[in-house]
């Protein structure tokens, strides 16, 4: 099912999950966190900093502070390429999958809210 939104309601929903999360009472995440994340666990792994630096079009030093953020909450964990050490491999977790399932189910729940 796709559902045609025309902007004021898309920037309603993306507002109202926004602030869905803030008032969640748990860490919510940047824009750039969220892009990051959002790669991570829907586009195929593996993953690695060099790699989403590229894809989002950010430099690897502002993936790393994304990370660091995310690897504190356990959401994302890095761990260095056995195969070529220069590269770090991020990894999905079982907390982070949670994260954005609920995340999901946050835009669902709130998208049925929209009127028709």
């Amino acid at each position: 099912m796709s559902a045609l939104l025309r902007p004021l309601q898309a920037l309603n929903l993306w507002r109202d999950v926004t602030l869905d999360q803030v008032r969640d009472g748990e860490q919510d995440l940047s824009a750039r966190q969220t892009a990051i994340l959002l790669s991570i666990y829907l586009d195929a792994p593996p993953h690695t900093v060099r790699g989403l630096a590229k894809k989002l079009g950010v430099t690897k030093p502002a993936i790393t502070r994304a990370l660091d953020t995310m690897g504190k909450m356990e959401i994302v964990s890095r761990k260095r390429d056995d195969l070529d050490r220069r590269n770090v491999v991020v990894q999905r977790t079982v907390k982070g999958a949670l994260y954005v399932e609920k995340l999901g189910d946050m835009i669902v729940a709130r998208a049925k809210e929209l009127p028709r």
